[in-house]
């Protein structure tokens, strides 16, 4: 009895040894054609590079790495050639491509490469979609079926790839949700700044000059409105455009607006160092015409939607929007804009 237990012990033992344990780190390797660098390198989210793999004179390279945590990583060669890939250790992942093309020629294959090649499809539909802002000009039957289009598109391309990791599924979920939820939101949104709607308001904006105004200290006249700041190069290209605009329309009823939306977190956190700032910027570029600082208030940026500047707008002597985007001063559209309007 205590013979057949022995053995029965070393069976066991054996069996238990004998099992396959995952790998403790991941194997890649590839080949990239019309390569010209010498390394290929792999950083984690923070920007810090975790791995750096020589590539061959064929370029062809091989190495493995053990991560910290099961993520997307990314790929790259140089600034300007980078591509995300999704590491986990053991995984054995070969890598193809063109070195020139880059992200947009890589495959992947091997054991785990379903991630990395979903990753790269799913990026690809995304830049198809483009500036999400076109669709908020559509009507809203016309939004709606392109919004289920979308969806369908985007599940497609989820339920394509197959033996994908848990938890990237869930994550890239619950990006999608994310997104259709913001292109609903801003849709709706949308629906209030388009022609004839009523203006979102401003009110108290601290004046250059002295004092505070509103809108509505304007009713009555064309409301052309420079949203800007002093740190914004695309910006500060604009002031002269804008002074010679300002200058041709100076006998008409239009008020030309700028509307600085510095901020304190770009000065130690001192607002009043951000408006000292403000003042300083203007006199130093001679700025003329009406120039307001919106302070703390940014209710103005967030019912216009202003997720960028210089952005213009153009509201008419009742309040209403003429144009939630109107060109710019340097582009000669404004003035077509402005002469179809008799001012």
């Amino acid at each position: 009895m205590k013979q057949t237990s022995i053995v029965t012990f070393i069976l066991l033992f054996m069996i238990s040894c004998s099992k396959e344990h995952p790998k403790e780190y991941l194997t890649i390797a590839g080949k990239l054609e019309n390569n010209k660098q010498s390394t290929i390198s792999i950083f984690d989210r923070t920007g810090r590079a975790i791995k750096n793999i020589s590539i061959n004179e064929n370029g062809s390279f091989k190495d493995t790495l053990k991560v910290s945590e099961t993520d997307i990583y990314t790929l790259q060669t140089d600034r300007t050639k980078r591509a995300p890939i999704y590491l986990k250790n053991g995984f054995d992942l070969f890598i193809k491509g063109d070195a020139e093309k880059f992200m947009t020629s890589l495959e992947f294959s091997g054991n785990g490469a379903s991630n990395s090649n979903f990753i790269l499809v799913q990026i690809e539909k995304s830049r198809q979609l483009g500036n999400p802002a076109s669709l908020f000009s559509l009507e809203k039957e016309a939004f709606n079926t392109k919004i289920n289009t979308l969806k369908k598109e985007y599940d497609s391309i989820l339920s394509s790839y197959k033996n994908m990791e848990n938890s990237l599924v869930e994550m890239i979920s619950s990006q999608n949700m994310r997104l259709f939820e913001y292109l609903e939101y801003n849709y709706a949104s949308s629906l209030k700044l388009k022609k004839g709607s009523p203006a979102p308001t401003f009110d108290n904006y601290i004046d250059v000059n002295g004092g505070k105004k509103s809108l509505s200290s304007y009713k009555g006249k064309y409301v052309y409105i420079d949203v800007w700041a002093t740190w914004c190069g695309p910006c500060i290209r604009e002031i002269i455009p804008l002074k010679k605009l300002d200058e041709e329309y100076h006998d008409k009823n239009i008020a030309f607006i700028s509307i600085s939306v510095d901020e304190s977190r770009r000065n130690g956190g001192s607002w009043e160092a951000t408006e000292t700032k403000w003042r300083n910027f203007i006199k130093a570029k001679q700025m003329d015409g009406i120039q307001l600082w919106s302070g703390k208030d940014e209710r103005f940026q967030q019912e216009y939607q202003i997720n960028g500047i210089p952005r213009f707008i153009l509201i008419d002597p009742q309040g209403n929007i003429v144009d939630a985007n109107a060109p710019r001063p340097s582009n000669p559209a404004i003035k077509n804009l402005l002469n179809s309007l008799n001012i």
